[in-house]
């Protein structure tokens, strides 16, 4: 079997493709795409795989575009953060997901299903899904992360997540009762994820929590220091370029 993984997480491409080889050794993953651009590109210039594995937030623009650029018949199997409004559309279409991060069980019976089911696969029509996105009145946010921790998956409500944080590489995530969980989703990723009224993106390493910040302190220069609950294991400043949104957003 030939496919490709189109997703914009350097972990969760990896993680996939590892989990694919395992169920095969033979399956060949052809290439892995982290945007639209790189995909359409791809598409146009091979041919088509016999499966794609598809991220629907990808770095330059919903994964759809693709469909408006590129020719692709080939089946795909979605892989989602979301796991409310997104898994309804899907439902509607009869197209298959998995959620994030993705559990090596829910993979095989995704595979399998293809197999079983390949042969009836047409070009997927995704108008239903198109018009329950574009017909939502409101945006849909993260309500909670799937995350694994040794050989379990737990569940970890938004709600107790207090702030986020990059740390050689790694994105970890901080609950209220003080767990440091690493999840696999970037920084940047994430502030597409959640609620903007309730988590800001300080600088480059840290987005918080509004119920996270215990304290505002005026620091030298001018600066910003956050005192985070739980305590940060790191000094946590309000970018200079950040300052005025931050001031904006704690008024809100």
């Amino acid at each position: 079997m030939r496919t490709i993984i189109i997703e914009d997480e350097n972990l969760s491409a990896q993680r996939l493709e590892g989990m694919l080889k395992k169920y095969d050794s033979n399956l060949e993953v052809l290439a892995i795409l982290p945007s639209v651009a790189d995909s359409v590109e791809w598409l146009r210039k091979n041919d088509a795989p016999d499966l794609v594995f598809m991220d629907i937030h990808l770095e330059d623009d919903l994964c759809f575009k693709i469909f408006d650029y590129a020719p692709l018949t080939s089946p795909v199997i979605f892989t989602t953060a979301y796991d409310e409004y997104m898994v309804k559309a899907f439902k509607v279409n009869s197209i298959d997901y998995l959620l994030k991060p993705v559990n090596y069980v829910e993979l095989i019976g995704a595979i399998d299903k293809y197999k079983a089911l390949k042969a009836q696969f047409t070009k997927p029509d995704f108008s239903t899904l198109l018009n329950y996105i574009g017909g939502q009145r409101e945006p849909e946010f993260k309500t909670r992360f799937m995350i694994t921790v040794g050989n379990k998956i737990r569940s970890i409500e938004t709600a107790d997540i207090a702030f986020f944080y990059s740390d050689e590489k790694i994105t970890f995530m901080v609950t209220r009762d003080g767990q440091h969980l690493p999840i696999d989703f970037s920084l940047d990723k994430l502030i597409t994820l959640l609620d903007p009224q309730k988590y800001f993106r300080a600088n480059r390493q840290y987005l918080v929590g509004f119920t996270s910040i215990q304290s505002v302190l005026t620091h030298f220069k001018g600066k910003l220091k956050l005192e985070l609950t739980p305590k940060a294991r790191h000094d946590v400043f309000v970018s200079g370029d950040r300052m005025t949104d931050f001031k904006e957003w704690l008024g809100k």
